[in-house]
């Protein structure tokens, strides 16, 4: 599926239309199209299977969003953390945008992309970033010993479950994006999605 070569509205879009489901990217799509983003890749990649669309959209915001120990702010900046290892401008530009708003510091949320160990997170905060970055980038070398120190440092099971949720999603959101050849949108409009998705979350 090369999205980059799209050159009219996908074959599913009337489906869309006709049957709305619930869309993480509605806004930024109704946006993009005056706004000389990338309208039609983004359309066809979530317009391509509606009813898996609507299913992740829906797996998405229990992940993210469900009240939890673990707020949905630190969730959104261990979901643009993530996507920062992996490179995913998207993802990660997408996710600051709703985490500054969650968190209430734009310059926290950047501090910590830019530089985990320099940032002003709060000591215990920058244990879930550190053990989301062995997640992400060495997965298979993880052991009990790391959520024990997750422990020690004061998250609790259910914590620690909600940070490797975001994690996980956000390894495939950002392989998933990536590959389908996705690029970014201006600031503004993710700024517009940061906002409706702090009151809406992942679903309509």
């Amino acid at each position: 599926m090369n999205t980059l070569k799209v050159a009219q509205k996908p074959m599913y879009l009337r489906e869309v239309e006709e049957n709305p489901k619930p869309c993480v990217y509605r806004d930024l799509l109704e946006n993009a199209e005056t706004s000389g983003g990338d309208y039609w890749q983004i359309w066809h990649l979530l317009a391509f299977d509606p009813e898996a669309a609507h299913h992740l959209a829906a797996l998405s915001h229990t992940l993210m969003h469900k009240p939890s120990p673990l707020s949905s702010g630190l969730r959104e900046l261990i979901a643009a953390y993530t996507s920062s290892l992996n490179n995913c401008e998207f993802c990660m530009k997408a996710h600051a945008a709703v985490a500054s708003q969650l968190l209430g510091d734009e310059a926290l949320v950047w501090s910590v992309i830019d530089n985990l160990e320099t940032s002003t997170l709060a000591t215990k905060e920058k244990a879930l970033p550190r053990f989301v970055q062995k997640v992400t980038l060495a997965p298979a070398s993880i052991t009990a010993v790391d959520t024990q120190a997750l422990n020690q440092a004061g998250w609790d099971d259910a914590s620690i479950f909600y940070a490797i949720s975001a994690c996980a999603l956000f390894n495939f959101y950002n392989r998933w994006i990536s590959a389908s050849g996705v690029h970014p949108v201006s600031d503004e409009a993710f700024k517009r999605l940061g906002s409706r998705m702090v009151v809406a979350g992942y679903a309509r």
